[in-house]
């Protein structure tokens, strides 16, 4: 079992997909949250769902709320709750939309971590993934900044930062269910 905590990203808007995509029936699952939480518990001794309010999920598990986000809907606000929640110096973060990132992508993330870095992040020919990867606490203070001047992209925090970026050859893993379309895309190759 993996020690630092992972915490699955369940609290975007969900505009592209016309409905809240965590609710969606996934892999046999009411939900793609309960398929997200279900593999990921076999792989961390602590899962945790980051979302605005756990009252939309029927699901037995840890929640991190990100109660003050003032309407804002950007990992940003989540970032800041996390830091605040947990005590542990770095955690895994995962989109709950990225529902093939396996095994294998953590497991090469987790070896290419250390403790000097401010984060370790997945990357493809197509780009960064800024969702699937090792945020550290070192970081916490950069959320806030971003946060207070209205600023949500990830991308050029970890550009900006000590980021280690571990390149994958297969983008289908990371394969994200903003629309209709990748939905039923996921849905043929689940």
């Amino acid at each position: 079992m993996i020690d630092i905590p992972c915490v699955i990203f369940a609290g975007g808007k969900s505009s592209r997909m016309g409905k809240d995509k965590a609710l969606l029936p996934f892999g046999g699952f009411d939900t793609l949250t309960e398929f997200q939480l279900q593999r990921l518990q076999k792989l961390f001794k602590t899962v945790y769902i980051s979302c605005k309010s756990k009252e939309k999920f029927n699901l037995d598990a840890h929640y991190i709320e990100d109660i003050a986000s003032g309407g804002v809907y950007a990992p940003t606000t989540g970032f800041i709750a996390i830091f605040d929640a947990l005590k542990e110096d770095a955690f895994f973060a995962l989109s709950v939309d990225a529902p093939f990132v396996d095994e294998d992508t953590i497991s090469k993330l987790l070896i290419e971590d250390s403790k000097e870095l401010d984060a370790c992040i997945a990357q493809t020919d197509s780009g960064i993934q800024p969702m699937c990867g090792i945020y550290h606490r070192s970081l916490q203070n950069s959320f806030v900044k971003m946060l207070q001047e209205d600023n949500h992209k990830l991308g050029f925090l970890l550009k900006n930062s000590n980021t280690k970026f571990v390149h994958s050859q297969e983008d289908k893993k990371f394969l994200n269910l903003n629309n209709p379309q990748e939905y039923e895309e996921a849905l043929q190759l689940i």
